[in-house]
Order: C-alpha cells, then sequence, then structure tokens
C-alpha cells in the first residue's frame, strides 16, 4: 500500500472495512427499491444513495460502547453497529421478525443494551436533547463514552436543534452532531432556507467547534469525524460536523424530485462516494481485483440469504398489535456503574451553593467599567451607557481571572 498520511491511520482491514459498509447499503438500498416496487414494503421507503460515505464514515469513528440515534437515511450507521440488512428488510415490509414485530416501518427501532442505539424520533431536531441526555448520563456513570446524531439542512432550522446544541454547550456533554447538508429540505434548497454557505457556522452561536468536510469522500468524514469524537471524548465538549452530500434520490421513493435541476444531479453523479472511494482504494494500492471480487461477491450472497429469510418471515399475528406498546418486563433499566458511585455522592459530591461570574457581564469583559460606555462593541454596535453603578470588583482569591472572559465558573466539585 502506498496510503498518504492520515492523523488517524487506518488499516488495510478498515479500509476494505470502509468499502463493505457502503457497498452493502448501496446495494441494500437497490434491493429494497425492487421490493418497493413488488408492492412488498409497507409504507415509504427513503434512500440514501448518494450518501453512503457520509453515514458510514462518520459511524465507523466511533468505539462499540459509543451512542448513535440514526435517522431515516443513516443505514450505513445500523451496519456498522452491527444489524443485519434482514433487519431492515424486514423492518420495511413489515414482518413480524423485524425490530419492532412488524409494528413499525423504516429505521425505528434500536439496541439500547448491546449496539446502543437509540430509536429515531420523527419531529426533526429531537433526537439531539436526547443524545445529549445519553451523553450526560455515561459521563455521570463514568463510561466514557461519546454519543452522535445525525440531522438534515432542513432540521437545523428546527427550534429543537438550536434547543438541543445550547443545552449540549452549557453542560459540556460528550456529544457529536453530525449535519448532513445533502442541498434539499424535501423540495427546498439550502440557499432558500438559510443564509449561510456552511451550516457548521450555526454551531458558532454555542461557542460549539465545528467542521466541514466532503461528505462524499469516506477518508476524509472518517478522519474529521474521528477527530470531532476524540475531542468530545476528551472532555472538550460537543462537536458539530457538517458533511457536505446530495441527495440522489427524491425525498422518498414516490417523489421524483423534479424540483432538482438535472444538471445539479450531474454535477453529483461525477463524485458518487462509492464510485470515488473504489478509484482511491485502486490508486493507493489497497487491493486488486480479486479482493473487490470478493467483497461483491460477499455482499451478494449475504444479501440474497437475508432477503430470503425477510420473505420467509410471516406477517404479525393480530393480537400482538396490544403487546410491546409499553415496556412491561422486556428490559431491565438499571444504572451501569464504571466509577466509584461514592464519587457522586456526600460528602465528595459536596458543592458550594455559590456561583462566581468572572467579569460580572461587562461590556469589556473585565471587572473595571467605566461610569458610561461610549464604544462600540465588535460588531460596530454601539454600546449602550449602564442602567446601574458599576459593580464591585471580586475578593482576591476568588479565581475568576484564570478563566476566560465571560465564562461562568462552575461551583466548586460539581461533576
Amino acid at each position: 500500500m502506498a496510503l498518504p498520511e492520515m492523523k488517524y491511520p487506518l488499516g488495510r482491514e478498515q479500509l476494505l472495512d470502509l468499502y463493505y459498509f457502503m457497498k452493502l447499503t448501496r446495494e441494500l438500498d437497490e434491493q429494497l427499491v425492487r421490493l418497493f416496487r413488488q408492492n412488498k414494503v409497507v409504507g415509504g421507503l427513503y434512500s440514501s444513495i448518494g450518501q453512503e460515505a457520509s453515514a458510514v464514515g462518520t459511524a465507523y469513528a466511533l468505539e462499540p460502547k459509543d451512542w448513535i440515534a440514526p435517522m431515516i437515511r443513516n443505514v450505513g450507521g445500523l451496519l456498522v453497529k452491527g444489524f443485519r440488512p434482514r433487519d431492515i428488510l424486514m423492518q420495511y415490509m413489515a414482518r413480524s421478525g423485524a425490530p419492532t414485530g412488524g409494528k413499525d416501518g423504516t429505521s425505528h427501532f434500536g439496541d439500547l443494551k448491546g449496539r446502543h442505539v437509540v430509536s429515531p424520533i420523527s419531529m426533526l431536531g429531537d433526537l439531539i436533547p436526547v443524545m445529549t441526555g445519553v451523553a450526560m448520563g455515561g459521563r455521570y456513570l463514568g463510561q466514557k463514552l461519546v454519543t452522535m446524531t445525525w440531522i438534515g439542512d432542513g432540521g437545523t432550522s428546527t427550534g429543537a436543534f438550536h434547543e438541543g446544541m445550547n443545552l449540549a454547550a452549557a453542560q459540556h456533554a460528550p456529544f457529536v452532531c453530525v449535519v448532513e447538508n445533502n442541498q434539499w429540505a424535501y423540495s427546498t434548497p439550502v440557499a432558500r432556507q438559510v443564509p449561510l454557505k456552511n451550516l457548521a457556522d450555526r454551531a458558532r452561536a454555542y461557542g460549539i467547534p465545528s467542521y466541514v468536510v466532503d461528505g462524499n469522500d469516506v477518508v476524509a468524514v472518517y478522519q474529521t469525524t474521528k477527530e470531532a469524537v476524540e475531542r468530545a471524548r476528551a472532555g472538550e465538549g460537543p462537536v458539530l460536523v457538517e458533511s457536505k452530500t446530495m441527495r440522489m434520490r427524491g425525498h422518498a421513493q414516490h417523489d421524483a424530485a423534479a424540483y432538482v435541476p438535472p444538471e445539479m444531479f450531474e454535477y453529483w453523479k461525477a463524485r458518487d462516494p462509492l464510485n470515488r472511494y473504489e478509484a482511491w482504494l485502486t490508486e493507493h494500492k489497497v487491493w486488486e481485483k480479486k479482493a473487490k471480487a470478493e467483497i461483491d461477491a460477499r455482499i451478494e450472497r449475504e444479501l440474497k440469504e437475508d432477503l430470503e429469510v425477510a420473505e420467509s418471515s410471516p406477517l404479525p399475528k393480530p393480537e400482538e398489535a396490544e403487546r410491546g406498546v409499553y415496556c412491561e418486563g422486556c428490559h431491565t433499566i438499571e444504572a451501569h456503574w464504571e466509577r466509584p458511585v461514592e464519587e457522586v455522592q456526600p460528602p465528595r459530591s459536596s458543592v458550594e451553593a455559590v456561583w462566581t461570574v468572572p467579569d460580572f457581564g461587562g461590556l469589556n469583559g473585565t471587572r473595571e467599567t467605566s461610569s458610561a460606555a461610549t464604544g462600540s462593541s465588535d460588531d460596530g454596535a454601539r454600546a449602550a451607557s449602564p442602567a446601574s453603578p458599576p459593580a464591585k470588583s471580586a475578593p482576591a482569591g476568588s479565581g475568576a481571572s484564570k478563566r476566560p472572559a465571560g465564562a461562568a465558573a462552575r461551583p466548586k466539585g460539581r461533576r
């Protein structure tokens, strides 16, 4: 192999893994289209064609103990987490062997015990505060985990997105949000719903670091996301990654996407993530024709076997409809501690019930304020005169000077 320098090196097996998951996602997607046309899919079908590198590359950057919450175009992430094609097939076909027993379709299923997957929430943005909470819970238990969810460009305009990102920032949660900018919020182009070129800039409002990556370059996606994940795991707080890609089909199978300019499809077709990665593997001598043929044959074999399993699975019995609606002993909810519980119990967890504010919210970022502010803020806005006398300086030894201006100190001992 003749690989370029990477901050997070990938071995040959890992590089071929990325191809396997991307190609499996693509072939599974095409199989679902055939089933839809045969009227074997119950409900809608949402394609991830064109976005395979984004879902696979981001999920592959996580450790097994980390948690994800996928959306409808993140089938690749589910496969990386250990679900099999038969799970997705039976789910779309509403068969009794599906993860939800035929009660729901698409990717609306999870696995809390083994794979650490939270089921999707249809209301866009709501998964962000949920996964922030999972991240906070994992930190409290000492699990040193990172959580991740995905959201589309249109979803970044929801209130839940902004509330969730603010919560993650305020709580310094080990959370990674992947914004999959696939250019269209159903039939609305990005430029018509947000006045930003890079949606990653939305993170700045909450003091969250962000990255922009070519979402059709799986190696770049992995490298960028791995850095974001490691920063979150190291205690640097949440990180946002914008993956620029393209939804190469309509919103769902019923949508012909006639609103997309043909030239735009051609532009992104020339940047197909799977074709690009195949060329990359060849260029860097990672594989030869035999290795590619073996992986392709494996995928074909697995899909054939799993399709047979899915089609032989019966439809759920009517009397099963009322079962499993509520958790009635289906799993045990208990804390999995990976730190001494005494660390979060008094007296070790006791805190002084006093907040310190380093600069008292002063305009110039210091404790010393003038009786009348006449300067301008950094964005050109005039600073108003204070409505009350300037506050006195904090007592010496408060430790406030060690923090950046404008940052509120946490109570001592807070965990």
